[in-house]
């Protein structure tokens, strides 16, 4: 297998840097650079940037804003994007809800949400893990009961990843009882202002708003906002971490967070050395170098590969991508960690405890190392815990 890129491909990815050096807003540049939070605005701004460019959807059919890129080129604007660095389009619009309403939805539901999904005229959360439920999500209890025209849900949902900025969510609810558990699930749009329904904030350990509980009390949602057929709902959820976990690797984003890591380690020293002149911190830099390109290779293979996947069938090997990017997320934030040394601990959440008079004794980058490092622990349990994808590898590639 030819993994090379082509001349094609490498001028398109001059094209690409090049519109995110001129494009990108510098007030978000910087944050990016910097590692801090990108606010709810700074995210629509830069999507209706995208969409206006027509590459917000990449991965989409043309006729629904898409491009005609292929697996290749789409692999190459994400990476160029993490790279930048550039907030990426809202992953649970573009790659999740999107292509589940491409692949499995009515023809009204197609025309409806997915122009407003590609400019973030909706904003999209992920209705999936309950207390109980989380990598299991055959066990989620929440359930959704016909009647009429609508359908009554209750029950709850957790960690659900900026609810509190949705308009929108896509939700997997119980709508029987009978067989097995995954024959009884469904999948359904509700909106979030829907009487009955209640997001409740959950402060992580770096002090920030990222997830929420979110609880149904007789939410009444219009059936016609069931997405294919009732009790299919656990095939659309596999098709759609399937879409997930190619994206989580975040390879282009493990990079730069690495580059930044070592030219940051010539600025501190060690005795008259720098850290980044250290034998220890080579050899830890090298290792990690060394994994993300065998990454960058597993990946380069799975995208090779979606040009022979039957629609809407997902890769199992994309199982692989979640359970080493992750890991290797995580690698390269300890390893910033380490260059900010003590200064990583001016880690002063605005919501908890900080103050509008906290002074900073560190290098303004430090300020957020912290919290970049603690966040990044949930990355091998989110869009399902490395646990789980070590079974699935297990079962479906080597056969065990």
């Amino acid at each position: 297998m030819d993994l090379r890129f082509t001349p094609e491909e490498n001028q398109f990815r001059e094209e690409v840097r090049a519109f995110f050096r001129t494009a990108l807003p510098a007030s978000i540049r910087k944050k990016m650079e910097l590692g801090q939070r990108i606010s709810k605005e700074d995210t629509v701004t830069w999507q209706r940037i995208l969409n206006a460019k027509g590459w917000a959807v990449p991965g989409w059919p043309v006729e629904w804003g898409g491009t005609d890129w292929g697996p290749v080129k789409t692999y190459i604007f994400r990476e160029e994007m993490q790279l930048a660095p550039a907030p990426d389009p809202l992953g649970f619009n573009v790659s999740m809800v999107g292509p589940v309403l491409i692949a499995f939805g009515s023809d009204a539901q197609k025309k409806h949400f997915l122009p407003k999904v590609a400019n973030l005229d909706y904003w999209f959360c992920q209705g999936f893990s309950e207390p109980g439920a989380g990598s299991d999500l055959a066990s989620l209890r929440t359930s959704a009961k016909r009647e009429g025209d609508h359908y009554i849900v209750n029950g709850q949902k957790i960690w659900t990843s900026r609810a509190q900025h949705a308009d929108w969510m896509f939700c997997l609810v119980r709508t029987s009882n009978e067989g097995k558990r995954q024959e009884g699930i469904s999948y359904l749009l509700i909106d979030v202002t829907t009487p009955g329904l209640t997001i409740r904030p959950i402060y992580t350990i770096d002090g920030e708003h990222h997830f929420n509980e979110v609880f149904f009390d007789n939410v009444r949602v219009p059936a016609e906002n069931l997405v294919g057929q009732e009790n299919k709902g656990w095939t659309y959820a596999k098709y759609l971490l399937g879409h997930e976990r190619v994206g989580i690797a975040r390879i282009g984003a493990s990079k730069y967070r690495l580059q930044r890591a070592k030219a940051l380690a010539q600025t501190v020293m060690i005795g008259d050395v720098p850290l980044g002149e250290t034998e220890r911190f080579r050899e830890k830099v090298a290792a990690v170098e060394v994994e993300l390109k065998a990454l960058e290779i597993t990946q380069m293979r799975v995208v090779a590969n979606a040009r022979h996947l039957a629609p809407g069938a997902a890769d199992p090997t994309s199982s692989i991508l979640k359970l080493k990017g992750t890991e290797l997320q995580q690698a390269t934030t300890e390893i910033l960690m380490e260059v900010a040394g003590p200064d990583a601990m001016i880690h002063e959440p605005e919501h908890l405890w900080a103050t509008a008079t906290t002074p900073s004794i560190g290098p303004e980058w430090t300020t957020t190392t912290a919290a970049d490092y603690f966040i990044t622990r949930a990355a091998s349990i989110y869009g399902g815990s490395n646990e789980i994808q070590k079974n699935v590898i297990a079962k479906r590639i080597l056969g065990l």
